[in-house]
């Protein structure tokens, strides 16, 4: 059972689609998913629309929605770190239209798992998804460096996969070995990865923020990483500073083999749908 409903926040109205399970079936659990980036509701290429439909036959309530400025909402798109009044109004009036709900679940990926770490308000329970970590001024100024893309996302954690990677390729070896490799490039790569490793985190930096944050999080918070995947990577090696010591003990880290960003190969979908399933109807 899938309706379009519309709700006011902040003046504007906002679209969002529930998901039930069936006409007669009153769910106590509730799942909030939350759209990454500028993505509309029902996520690239359905994603989060087919996500929803499974969740609902497995019993949930599932509430998507356009923040303001995107997609089918009004208002101005402030961006992913000013979203608190979008997600405090989807909760809300998604528990004023799904009153049986006695726990509820809310879900994101990338900048979505971010904000809801920010502005999670009043949840039972988090899955947060590869979080974003990266700052907007670094990755507008990286982004004019087309030449080593995972550069461009993670100086650092990208940097030592990419020759963690070739180190376990026998093929490196040999371009090594007979002059293949290009030595200043390695070079520079080497030196960069050394600078960034070494470079102190900001109080005021996004990740910094997060960690505060994440201390007042529901405990029932799971973090789910594909670990091939760049932001993840970065999110990686900014879980693993001081800044997080505090929360690490209370969050649980679970974690697959893949690249996929948005968990969509076979494998990935299902070790997501898992995940949410056993987090929801914990």
């Amino acid at each position: 059972m899938r309706q379009h409903l519309s709700f006011a926040c902040q003046g504007s109205a906002l679209v969002g689609t529930l998901d039930l399970p069936d006409h007669t079936t009153a769910p106590r659990h509730g799942l909030l998913i939350l759209s990454g980036g500028n993505e509309i509701r029902s996520g690239a290429h359905r994603g989060q629309a087919m996500l929803a439909s499974t969740m609902a036959e497995a019993g949930a309530a599932v509430f998507r929605f356009d923040r303001r400025g995107i997609g089918d909402s009004q208002g101005d798109n402030l961006g992913f770190e000013h979203s608190g009044d979008d997600i405090a109004a989807a909760l809300a009036y998604f528990r004023e239209q799904v009153p049986s709900m006695q726990r509820v679940t809310a879900f994101g990926n990338c900048d979505a798992a971010s904000a809801l770490v920010l502005h999670h308000a009043t949840v039972d329970a988090l899955v947060l998804a590869n979080p974003w970590v990266i700052e907007p001024s670094a990755q507008s100024s990286n982004d004019a460096n087309n030449g080593d893309e995972q550069r461009a996302l993670h100086p650092a954690a990208a940097i030592r996969a990419r020759y963690a990677a070739r180190l376990r390729d026998p093929r490196e070896w040999i371009r090594l070995l007979t002059g293949g490799v290009d030595l200043r490039k390695l070079a520079r790569g080497l030196g960069a990865m050394r600078a960034a490793t070494s470079a102190p985190v900001s109080d005021n930096s996004l990740a910094a923020r997060m960690a505060t944050v994440m201390a007042n999080a529901p405990r029932d918070t799971r973090i789910l990483i594909a670990q091939r995947d760049m932001t993840a990577m970065q999110f990686m090696a900014a879980w693993s500073t001081p800044a997080f010591a505090p929360v690490r003990p209370h969050i649980t880290i679970n974690a697959i083999d893949s690249a996929s960003h948005s968990f969509a190969d076979p494998v990935a979908n299902a070790f997501l749908i898992d995940q949410l399933l056993a987090a929801v109807f914990k």
